[in-house]
């Protein structure tokens, strides 16, 4: 029995057996753009997260606007991840767009 997902949820990391030849080439530049808007956006992250430490330390509670972020950069990994490593050729926005990652329990 086949479950149902939810309407307008996409499953990120399914089995897809058709691949486009000239979409492999184009992922060569259009992934290695990706990949520098990320590290661009993870080293970023990475000073919110050191910031957002000396917060928790200091008050003893976490600011919004640093969580915001940080968890931008992670939703922005997670959706960017499946073309990067050929899982798919549905291409990605270059920058970061609204996404909400969940969790099945």
């Amino acid at each position: 029995m086949a479950e149902e997902k939810p309407e307008g949820m996409k499953q990120l990391f399914v089995y897809e057996h058709d691949a486009s030849r000239l979409e492999l080439f184009i992922r060569i530049v259009y992934a290695f753009v990706i990949m520098l808007v990320l590290a661009v956006y993870g080293v970023i992250a990475e000073i919110c997260m050191l910031i957002q430490w000396f917060v928790i330390l200091i008050l003893g509670h976490r600011n919004e606007g640093l969580s915001d972020f940080i968890k931008g950069y992670l939703e922005y990994y997670v959706h960017v991840v499946s073309y990067v490593y050929w899982m798919t050729d549905d291409r990605p926005a270059i920058f970061p767009e609204k996404v909400e990652i969940y969790e099945k329990k």
